[in-house]
């Protein structure tokens, strides 16, 4: 056992502090991140002939802004942000509208999210395609090339942010309700109307251009994030009969201690274990949460190079429960043989 977990009651407890909306970090937290993205994208309508050297970084530098959008986007969508539901939903639904996600559908994948992460037997609604040791080896040659070539850094990092984003959020989930559906069908009108707009002011093929680096940065450094909090070595993964909450919380999500300027950019979305264990607490809150009891203090912690070495984890090696690479797994056969043979 990695931890000494505590009771459900012991650290609803000690979270039960921290899980109160306060108005004002909200609304600043509101001010510094979607004041910066307005602001950006009023400096390239003044610069329309500025260098490359120089737009392209500053759509950048948006995308990055984007990333503690979507922070924001994603408390609404828990209901964590403000006290007000209304105020959750008005606000959820236009960071939505920037970071191209629709906000009620995306809101049930991530509630199922919570609901089944590290359950084996749950696998597939908002979460990175993970196949166990056993299941890859039996698998068909069309699903053992289709699931190496997702788990490429380049198309998990690169490519598939950009596709999830502006192509795959388009289409509702055929398991979502009628109310997901709509809320789909709402933001693809929405961003239609966003788009017209935009391309009459700053052209289409700028609009474009601008759009596609800031998505490409926001839906890169996003999935980044989302993959470390999971897909580390000694991550959680149970049967369903054997899947614990508590210990998917606390095992199944690191804690992701990053460099000030990059906790403050992904909106302290690397004290994940405090937030799979109460998505109550906004994320103004999160490392507060952290630092108040040691037992918050024993998650698996990753730091910005050791998390490097999570790039290389593909497959759930349920045998030894961890996370292991293609090459173990070549080396792991290779030893099965030579045992066979002996």
């Amino acid at each position: 056992m990695k931890n000494k977990m505590k009771s459900v009651a012991e650290w609803k407890k000690l979270v039960e502090d921290y899980q109160h909306p306060h108005l004002g970090r909200a609304l600043w937290q509101c001010t510094n991140t979607l004041g910066p993205i307005l602001a950006i994208w009023i400096i390239l309508y003044f610069l329309p002939d500025a260098s490359w050297l120089v737009t392209i970084p500053l759509a950048a530098l948006a995308g990055l802004f984007l990333v503690r959008a979507f922070i924001i986007f994603h408390d609404c969508g828990h209901g964590s942000f403000f006290k007000n539901k209304k105020a959750n939903d008005a606000l959820g639904f236009f960071t939505g509208m920037l970071t191209f996600t629709p906000y009620h559908h995306w809101k049930w994948e991530h509630a199922v999210h919570h609901a089944t992460n590290g359950d084996l037997d749950k696998r597939g609604i908002g979460d990175v395609w993970t196949m166990t040791v056993e299941e890859y080896i039996t698998s068909s040659r069309w699903i053992k090339v289709s699931y190496r070539l997702l788990r490429n850094p380049f198309i998990l990092f690169g490519l598939a942010p950009l596709f999830l984003f502006m192509v795959l959020e388009r289409f509702p989930s055929s398991k979502s309700k009628p109310r997901e559906r709509r809320s789909v069908y709402l933001m693809n009108f929405t961003l239609l109307l966003y788009g017209t707009a935009m391309s009459f002011v700053y052209g289409l093929v700028p609009f474009l251009i601008f759009q596609t680096i800031m998505m490409g940065v926001a839906g890169g450094c996003g999935i980044w994030l989302f993959y470390v909090q999971h897909q580390f070595e000694d991550t959680y993964w149970a049967q369903g009969k054997d899947w614990d909450f508590t210990t998917a919380a606390m095992e199944g999500s690191s804690y992701y201690k990053l460099p000030k300027i990059m906790q403050w950019f992904s909106g302290n979305i690397g004290f994940h274990h405090i937030h799979h264990l109460n998505p109550m607490i906004p994320n103004y809150n999160l490392e507060r949460c952290h630092y108040s009891d040691p037992f918050f203090q024993v998650a698996p912690e990753l730091n910005l190079l050791s998390s490097l070495k999570t790039i290389k984890f593909r497959l759930w090696d349920e045998a030894n429960c961890k996370m292991i690479s293609f090459r173990d797994l070549k080396n792991q056969l290779a030893e099965s043989e030579l045992r066979t043979a002996a």
